[in-house]
């Protein structure tokens, strides 16, 4: 005899929140780790091509390629299994907690060389490592309370959902 105990849903109910949770954390880091490629890789192109005397436009062509990347990906493969808010919607909110994510980066680094006075090169470069990865546990969450903040969809068709 089989019976349904509030233990057993609550139980089922936590597994599947989990599972749903693992399976958008191993999508948004495989998005984000091709944003990341192509931000290097369009940076470094541009560098070394038309932009090469202009750093600072290389940087701001290079992350806005990565960033359109990433809100697709995200939109059409990571969150998918959300119900969405219209497009310009989510992407206002996309652009407002990747801007919010920029901020992490340059208050880590402007801590570290104006009040810690930790001013080489290789500080720069932890502290830019460590404040890629506030900024991408921030970003997780904003898309998934703010961006992508619909309730999951009962069935999630990407590629990697299990049966």
């Amino acid at each position: 005899m089989t019976s349904t105990t509030p233990a057993g849903g609550l139980i089922a109910r936590l597994r599947g929140a989990i599972d749903v949770l693992y399976r958008e954390a191993i999508k948004f880091g495989v998005i984000g780790l091709l944003a990341f490629v192509i931000d290097m890789g369009s940076f470094n192109l541009l560098r070394h091509t038309v932009l090469d005397d202009k750093p600072t436009a290389a940087v701001i062509v290079s992350a806005s390629l990565a960033t359109a990347f990433a809100w697709v990906g995200n939109r059409m493969w990571t969150f998918r299994h959300r119900r969405n808010r219209p497009a310009h919607h989510e992407a206002a909110l996309f652009a407002g907690t990747n801007g919010v994510a920029l901020v992490i980066q340059a208050a880590a680094i402007a801590f570290t060389n104006y009040v810690l006075g930790l001013t080489s090169l290789t500080a720069d470069n932890i502290t830019k490592v460590v404040a890629i990865g506030l900024g991408t546990l921030f970003r997780f969450w904003a898309y998934r309370r703010f961006v992508f903040a619909g309730e999951p969809i009962d069935v999630d068709t990407s590629p990697l959902a299990h049966d």
